[in-house]
């Protein structure tokens, strides 16, 4: 495998909940980058919807998967306790917005195995999982029908097991980055994940670290937001760097409208990762609900299913207070304007 399979030095990083539609990926496209449709909270036919469009539109892209943690799908009576008493705090939000709070689950796999099927029945170029590893099985099934396998990755130690499953490249994320971190060894995510890959605390540096680990090709991931920020990742062994929060006030991003303003609004001074929306930490811009729910327990996605509702109302009530604004680091570098207009800017 040639160590650049991206064929550009910009990719722009799958956000799952409507972000990266089929029409974002064939404008990252059509203006020299390269695209990633995201699998994720949709079911495998909803998925093979946006793979017909986005190849209807003529778009080169990859698909990206969320990988099911089976802890999670089957929690311990202490876990399972700490989500009821979380349940029973963010009562007064229910209350807020007139909204019913939702049973606790731990039945969501994502649809994994329904997703997989379906991707080893109709092949997309570029697969790339999020959140943990497919297992060597699956990776070598996916390459035979002629997919690349990517997996994201947030430490040397992680980029070490994916390597033994066989991919084809890895993500590296930093916890700079907007949005879920892909975390899934036994550190703690957050900044403390920077010093389990050698105390790197850029992204630059956490994929030299990687690069000093594995043979692979690698996308930097993480804060990126302009030219110099894709060459920094390049200089340090990165074929690539995959950017979501520089796109997603884009014109063609399916961000809310109430996201991409908060990202623009001098009201939002800081970011921080939280677990408060979904039980998973992402990081976002701190907002009120972040602040009432510093403490929010572990439960993905037993807890994005608890908030939906909430979130939901918040949207439609035009609150950003209480919805989940996710924001790499630098958020405030995000511009306006058309993807082409974005990626010209980046290809500098």
């Amino acid at each position: 495998m040639p160590q650049d399979i991206f064929g550009t030095p910009v990719i722009a990083a799958p956000m799952a909940g409507g972000t990266s539609t089929p029409g974002f990926v064939a404008a990252v496209h059509a203006a020299g980058g390269l695209g990633f449709l995201a699998a994720g909270y949709k079911d495998a036919a909803a998925m093979l919807a946006d793979i017909r469009t986005a190849r209807d539109a003529g778009a080169r892209f990859g698909m990206n998967v969320f990988v099911p943690d089976p802890a999670q799908l089957d929690p311990s009576a202490a876990s399972r306790a700490e989500l009821e008493e979380y349940r029973r705090r963010l009562r007064p939000d229910a209350l807020r917005y007139g909204v019913d709070l939702p049973p606790l689950r731990f039945d969501d796999d994502d649809a994994w195995t329904d997703k997989i099927d379906a991707l080893l029945a109709d092949p997309v170029e570029l697969v790339s999982f999020t959140f943990g590893l497919p297992g060597r099985e699956t990776v070598r099934a996916l390459q035979r029908a002629g997919s690349a396998v990517l997996a994201t990755v947030t430490t040397t130690a992680e980029a070490a097991r994916a390597a033994e499953q066989g991919v084809d490249a890895l993500v590296v994320q930093h916890a700079s980055a907007g949005g879920h971190s892909a975390a899934f060894g036994p550190e703690p995510a957050g900044p403390g994940r920077a010093a389990a890959a050698g105390g790197q605390a850029t992204t630059a540096g956490l994929v030299a670290a990687v690069r000093a680990a594995v043979a692979l090709p690698l996308v930097g991931a993480g804060g990126i937001m302009d030219a110099a920020g894709v060459r920094s990742v390049r200089a340090a062994g990165a074929v690539a760097a995959q950017l979501g929060t520089a796109f997603l006030r884009t014109e063609e991003s399916g961000a809310r409208t109430l996201h991409k303003d908060a990202l623009a609004s001098p009201h939002f001074t800081e970011t921080a990762l939280t677990r408060a929306f979904t039980g998973r930490q992402a990081r976002a811009l701190v907002n009120e609900f972040v602040r009432d729910h510093r403490d929010a327990p572990e439960g993905y996605p037993a807890v994005h299913h608890l908030t939906a509702p909430l979130r939901a109302a918040a949207a439609a009530a035009g609150d950003a207070e209480r919805l989940n604004l996710w924001a790499g680091t630098g958020w405030q570098q995000a511009r306006a304007g058309s993807v082409a207009e974005v990626l010209a800017r980046l290809l500098d």
